[in-house]
């Protein structure tokens, strides 16, 4: 019982670890959150996708990532474009801020809902550091659990699920500073320069 608990605990550690580097993800979702637009269904997405692909990575499927480079430069090509585009579209929100820079009815962010979904679905599976760290990375490191690696990585999932939870539900904290128009463009600057110079090392290293 120690021996596992000890395992899941390695595993939370090292998905934590991986998960809370500033990154395309973790800015969407932040937005997302202080906008209280479509919060459940975009941390589930991303818990739900981290779950999938830590348990490709503990099935042993790193190996046949890494293999086939082609594919994952044609994700770091598309992947890095997309972002480059929704940077673009946060600077201008920051430059030219309108209807965007107030927090939005509840039947407008219904409106929306389906392309926060969207865009959540392309970050996250249109970044190939995502397969690396993720798949090939924990995977490595849940090898080396032996019998334990299931546990090791049930400890990296749940570690993935109460950092979003945390990151989308905690962010509206945030509402009545962000109440100001200047701080969403304060916000939305540093969205796109997240966006515009991950994009540029997706495809840089593509």
């Amino acid at each position: 019982m120690s021996q596992a608990l000890t395992a899941a605990a390695a595993g939370f550690g090292t998905g934590l670890s991986l998960i809370v580097a500033i990154g395309a993800q973790n800015a969407f979702v932040l937005r997302q959150g202080v906008r209280r637009e479509a919060v459940l269904a975009v941390v589930g997405i991303c818990a739900l996708s981290d779950a999938a692909l830590i348990a490709l990575g503990v099935g042993g499927v790193g190996a046949v990532v890494v293999a086939w480079p082609g594919a994952l430069t044609a994700v770091g090509w598309i992947g890095g474009a997309f972002l480059l585009g929704y940077g673009a579209l946060a600077a201008r929100r920051a430059l030219r801020p309108g209807r965007e820079a107030a927090l939005r009815t509840d039947g407008e962010a219904a409106g929306s809902r389906r392309r926060a979904v969207l865009t959540c679905l392309a970050m996250t599976w249109l970044n190939p550091h995502v397969y690396l760290d993720t798949v090939f990375l924990l995977g490595s490191v849940a090898a080396d659990q032996g019998p334990l690696r299931w546990t090791f990585g049930i400890g990296a999932a749940t570690a993935s699920l109460c950092w979003f939870a945390a990151l989308g539900f905690g962010a509206r904290l945030l509402g009545r500073w962000l109440s100001r128009p200047a701080a969403w463009r304060v916000l939305d600057g540093l969205v796109a320069a997240t966006m515009i110079v991950l994009g540029v090392t997706l495809i840089a290293g593509s």
